[in-house]
């Protein structure tokens, strides 16, 4: 298990690519699931421009950890790796990675589903966009749907 908060824009992908070749995942997965998130241009039919993203550096680790420990509790995975960003994000930037290994299919999707929607929901994240009537804050997430 592993996550991280970046202030500096990754590549999704190669973290993948690192983690699998830096862990002992060797060859027991026979699934990898993921979910990235990037920021939009838009938000509440309004043009964003670009976004800020604050946390407790503290209090957001620890909820990560928890969040894998929990994932791992409720599914057979081998392994996950979640990383988020903070500070300043600009439209297209990757926000969120999730990534689930697990023997089967069903594990590493089904966990990485539901790691996607606490870590929206709950995480301990404020959002500030830029827009073109000015900043403000973003009160609610959307549903995902």
């Amino acid at each position: 298990m592993s996550s991280h908060i970046e202030q500096q824009t990754f590549d999704p992908w190669q973290a993948i690519v690192d983690h699998q070749q830096q862990s002992a995942l060797a060859n027991q997965f026979g699934a990898t699931a993921s979910f990235i998130g990037s920021m939009r241009d838009f938000n509440d039919n309004t043009d964003v421009s670009h976004m800020v993203l604050e946390h407790y550096p503290a209090m957001t680790q620890r909820y990560l950890i928890q969040l894998e420990q929990q994932a791992k509790q409720r599914w057979n995975l081998l392994d996950t790796l979640i990383i988020h960003r903070v500070g300043d994000i600009s439209p297209a930037e990757p926000i969120v990675l999730i990534a689930c290994w697990s023997a089967h299919r069903r594990a590493a999707l089904d966990a990485c589903s539901w790691l996607i929607e606490e870590l929206k929901h709950n995480a301990p994240f404020w959002k500030k966009e830029t827009r073109e009537d000015g900043e403000r804050w973003v009160e609610n997430n959307t549903d995902g749907l």
